[in-house]
């Protein structure tokens, strides 16, 4: 019987994930990473919220030192996550080394321990620009390695890795995936900024969908 294990972290994308995925994939499991990320607090707090939404089990797996060898914008309070969307310095500027292979293997202990069949995450096509743990070709390569490193042999799934943020906002409201849930900011703050990278993303896609006020809820500013 088919039982799964989604990767949650509060953002857009593994929000929809586990809301469009969870009744075909029997979706049991989400885990969310500690390593130290800004909202560390905010994104564990909002990936809670989501999987008492959906009922099912919620596990938070701290990972201090992958901190301390993050020197990156996303964990550095020194530096700020860069705004020039889709590019490979703002890429770059918000890198975690390793952080979905890291992710996905710690997962699939979990489904080798558990029998868990399936792992999901929020890869996308728009992140899969510049992100390449985003893409086809790095669920296909693990995949294969799970082949070998599991006895449980899980397969990892990617339910949005060919739509757009646009895309992933007009299924989640067909679906009704509670979007006034979703917590995608890189930054330390009450709300979303409405400023880094993954902020802007999300605002535009909610507008392009006709969704300005959730934006003016899920932002702290109108900027």
């Amino acid at each position: 019987m088919r039982k799964s294990i989604v990767l949650i972290s509060g953002g857009l994308d593994s929000v929809v994930t586990l809301g469009i995925a969870k009744d075909e994939y029997n979706i049991e499991l989400g885990i969310t990473f500690d390593y130290g990320q800004k909202p560390s607090k905010e994104e564990i707090s909002a990936a809670k919220k989501i999987c008492e939404y959906y009922n099912i089990r919620h596990e938070v797996i701290k990972l201090d030192w992958l901190k301390a060898i993050t020197h990156t914008a996303l964990v550095s309070s020194e530096q700020a996550p860069e705004n020039n969307l889709g590019t490979i310095s703002s890429m770059q500027s918000v890198w975690v080394p390793n952080r979905n292979g890291l992710f996905l293997n710690i997962a699939a202990a979990f489904a080798d321990a558990e029998g868990f069949t399936d792992i999901l995450f929020g890869a996308n096509a728009q992140e899969g620009k510049t992100f390449p743990d985003n893409t086809p070709e790095f669920r296909e390569r693990i995949n294969s390695v799970f082949e070998f490193s599991t006895l449980v042999k899980p397969k990892v799934q990617a339910p949005l890795i060919n739509y757009s943020k646009d895309d992933i906002v007009k299924i989640a409201l067909e679906k009704g995936v509670p979007l006034e849930l979703v917590r995608s900011c890189y930054n330390l703050a009450k709300k979303n900024c409405g400023k880094c990278e993954s902020c802007i993303n999300l605002k535009r896609a909610l507008i392009n969908n006709n969704c300005q006020e959730l934006a003016k809820q899920l932002f702290d500013n109108e900027n």
